[in-house]
């Protein structure tokens, strides 16, 4: 189908009747108002109101690129380069995770916890994005803030966003799995590591599969608590007393990620439940 004017309405008909087969209806009016959005600085209401508005070619051109990636199942996050966490928009590439609601759930148990009594200092592990470390440090303006991944790609992406939001924080190439050299004590240590084993591809969305880096998503089959021991032993050895860790998690393993952490001398262990009711976050603490 080629698109039949210029006009907002007509582009609008062939960005749905291209990808009617590819996407069900509600999640092809949320990509077409995120993508018209961030092309065009419209609203889901001026996309109604303002059908006859012209589009410039370059415009059209965007959209034929953008249909043509999403028939690939290529995430629309990558196609634009941005995606919203929290209320903030984050840079995204491949070399690092789309942020998910989830991950939001994890952030505002943290700010839930501290609001009364901001932690000075903050580590996130394995920070992708930054979408953790940068949301944390937009609520505690007054903590320090330290990014760890091992990736310079990721680094770089964490670091753009640093700027872009304006916000300051200690960003440093750190192997998680290795034994940390560092001297610092923080009172909230926080990470969403790799946690879906590889036997799960199966049953995965080749969006993910195909896109999104297995770096960051897969654990062995035969350790998939992998990145909780290394974790953990960061978290023993560098909370300060009575600080947190807070982890995200593949709901199957709730339990074993808790005894984990009580192994390790963790205590008031908690697995909580996300907004769908399946155990996705732990936390404990270090007495």
């Amino acid at each position: 189908m080629k698109i039949s004017s210029n006009e907002l309405g007509s582009v609008v008909t062939y960005f749905k009747s291209e990808l009617a087969s590819f996407y069900d209806k509600n999640e092809l009016e949320s990509m077409l108002y995120i993508l018209f959005q961030h092309y065009f600085g419209v609203t889901k209401t001026a996309i109604i109101l303002n059908k006859d508005r012209k589009l410039s070619e370059s415009d059209l051109l965007l959209v034929i690129y953008a249909v043509k990636e999403l028939k690939k199942y290529k995430p629309l996050a990558y196609i634009i380069g941005e995606w919203e966490f929290f209320g903030l928009s984050f840079f995204v590439n491949e070399y690092v995770l789309i942020p998910r609601p989830e991950t939001e759930e994890l952030v505002q148990l943290i700010i839930n916890d501290y609001d009364n009594h901001p932690p000075n200092n903050i580590l996130d592990i394995g920070s992708g994005s930054g979408c953790i470390a940068l949301s944390l440090k937009y609520h505690f303006k007054n903590a320090t803030v330290t990014a760890w991944d091992i990736s310079n790609e990721v680094l770089k992406v964490i670091d753009r966003n640093a700027k872009n939001l304006q916000l300051e924080i200690k960003i440093n190439k750190v192997d998680a799995l290795s034994n940390p050299d560092v001297n610092v004590k923080y009172d909230v240590i926080v990470s969403n590591p790799p946690y879906i084993t590889n036997k799960e591809q199966d049953q995965m969305h080749s969006n993910v599969l195909d896109y999104e880096p297995h770096l960051a998503l897969f654990v062995p089959d035969e350790n998939p608590l992998l990145f909780y021991e290394r974790i953990a032993n960061i978290a023993v050895k560098h909370l300060n007393k009575n600080g947190s860790l807070y982890v995200e998690i593949n709901e199957q393993f709730g339990d074993e990620v808790g005894l984990l952490f009580n192994k390790k001398g963790l205590n008031k262990v908690e697995i909580v439940k996300d907004i769908n009711d399946k155990n996705r976050m732990v936390k404990a603490v270090l007495s």
